[in-house]
């Protein structure tokens, strides 16, 4: 063993220097590497060198066990003289550029067996660079403006019309380095990702790739190796254009994210990328099964969580259209779970006025999965009840629901007031509009015919003040809205006829017939 030790020491620096302490006899002297790089692998390698006079092969396969050890046994000029590893490693590496792709995969997945020791050599960075310089030069397709989702075709495409097979052939080139680097740790494709993007590489083709990875890596992995995956994946893609990361894999990420239990901050990452594209997310995206243990059906914490994301983002601000696209997916989905029997009213209340009022041109929807609660639960008291139909705006219900709700026994009579309230004021408005429009002309013009209507009607918008007959009085209403949408359409023809007159009779220096409010 002494004699062993003496011909190692002979060319590494480490070893001479515990050789040259006076501590006794050295046939005593015992050393152990604990934290040696590569272990029992990377030692026999480096040992193999040393006894055959400083002469090995260097591969792909070896460079990073040689490459680490030299440095760490300390293995240069000043020691071995002309047999030097540490210099004969470092030329290898400086040939890498003449590699093959897979030379360069083997010597790249050799280095996470090494981690963290490569990190202070160098030879880990220069590997992924070389990748990474290998895909761009043989792969990506020339980048060309293009607001095309990366849910359609993953691949910008030339301004140039191209064939079907032209375009197979663009992708193909663009991801042909998928499967290959399967073999990375997660830790590897962290620093790819980084290099990836410091190079400005397509976010399109780069999240296309982590999805990947998760689904493949997923399959087969444990339970905390799918933790990790996922982890690992949700911070890259976040750091990348959310306009560029397909938001059905999002939700396919997200499945997998819940039963792994993945950290809060990850979560939390996932949600506000989920929250931020939330106007194309469709009703069997939210309809999430809740969690284990709990009573309701749906996830509606969830979906509270991508709501506020998605409102934190100002999309609504900046795109209205987007807002109200929301709020008719989240009317679908209230409906959806309104008839949970465990669906709490506080719960119900948060889902119905997550969103502001501007986001709904009509609160039908909202009517509907609020009289499906209210039948589902019936044991509420008078004062809950009040509460959960404060989340309706009558002024924004059509007369049909009004009529619906003024017959509807789940609602409080206090409710049916306010409808009946809500559709005078709208009477109220119309005739006022209307009345605006009236003008005494001849009789042959009709017009003088339809403004007595108008009076008329609006003679009968007294209404009456006991609550007994509010429901039957709120269905005369109907009719008379019915009734007043006919007068202003009957009315149309003949103020053409005035407005046609009025510009003539300016041409002609007439006078016009006076007008009135």
């Amino acid at each position: 063993m002494f004699q062993f030790l003496k011909i190692i020491a002979s060319y590494c620096g480490r070893l001479s220097k515990l050789f040259g302490k006076p501590a006794g006899s050295g046939r005593n002297l015992k050393v152990i590497f604990n934290d040696f790089p590569g272990g029992a692998e990377s030692f026999e390698l480096m040992s193999r060198f040393c006894y055959n006079n400083g002469r090995t092969a260097i591969t792909p396969s070896n460079i990073s066990f040689l490459h680490s050890a030299a440095q760490f046994m300390e293995m240069n000029d000043s020691v071995s003289g002309t047999h030097n590893l540490l210099e004969e490693t470092g030329k290898s590496l400086e040939e890498m550029n003449y590699w093959t792709w897979s030379e360069l995969l083997i010597a790249t997945k050799k280095c996470q067996d090494l981690l963290p020791f490569p990190n202070s050599t160098g030879i880990l960075e220069k590997c992924v660079d070389s990748l990474i310089g290998r895909i761009t030069t043989s792969g990506e397709p020339s980048p060309c403006p293009s607001t095309s989702s990366p849910d359609s075709s993953g691949v910008r495409l030339s301004c140039d019309t191209r064939s079907t097979e032209s375009l197979k052939n663009s992708f193909s080139r663009a991801t042909w380095w998928f499967e290959d680097l399967l073999v990375l740790s997660t830790n590897l494709v962290g620093m790819v990702f980084k290099s990836m993007v410091s190079q400005k590489f397509d976010h399109v083709i780069i999240s296309r790739f982590l999805f990947y990875y998760q689904k493949s890596k997923c399959y087969t992995g444990t339970s905390d190796e799918k933790r990790e995956v996922v982890e690992t994946v949700i911070d890259m893609l976040y750091i990348l254009d959310w306009n560029s990361v397909s938001f059905k894999s999002l939700f396919g990420i997200l499945r997998v994210a819940l039963n792994c239990n993945i950290r809060k901050c990850s979560r939390t990452k996932l949600e506000s990328m989920i929250g931020s594209q939330m106007d194309q997310a469709t009703l069997d995206n939210l309809l999430i099964p809740s969690p284990y243990g709990m009573n309701y059906l749906y996830n509606v914490n969830l979906v509270l969580r991508f709501l506020k994301a998605f409102l934190h983002g100002g999309i609504s601000q900046v795109f209205p259209i987007q807002l109200r696209k929301v709020a008719s997916l989240m009317d679908f989905y209230i409906a959806e779970v309104a008839p949970d029997p465990c669906l709490k009213p506080s719960k119900f209340l948060a889902l119905a006025m997550a969103l502001p009022d501007s986001a709904r041109e009509s609160y039908d929807g909202i009517y509907r999965a609020t009289d499906m609660y209210l039948e589902v639960h019936t044991g509420l008291s008078k004062e809950e009840k009040m509460k959960i139909c404060c989340v309706l705006n009558y002024e924004k219900l059509s007369a049909e629901a009004c009529i619906h709700l003024s017959q509807n026994k789940n609602f409080p009579s206090k409710c049916a007031v306010q409808a009946l309230m809500s559709q005078q004021v709208k009477l109220k408005s119309l005739l006022k509009a209307t009345g605006k429009t009236k003008c005494y002309i001849d009789s042959s013009s009709g017009v003088s015919e339809t403004s007595k209507q108008s009076v008329l009607y609006a003679g009968k918008l007294d209404l009456p003040t006991d609550n007994d007959k509010l429901r039957a009085h709120l269905q005369g209403m109907q009719w008379r809205v019915t009734e007043l949408e006919r007068v202003c359409l009957k009315m149309q023809a003949p103020m053409t006829k005035i407005m046609k007159s009025r510009v003539s009779n300016n041409r002609t220096s007439r006078s016009l017939p006076k007008l009135c409010s």
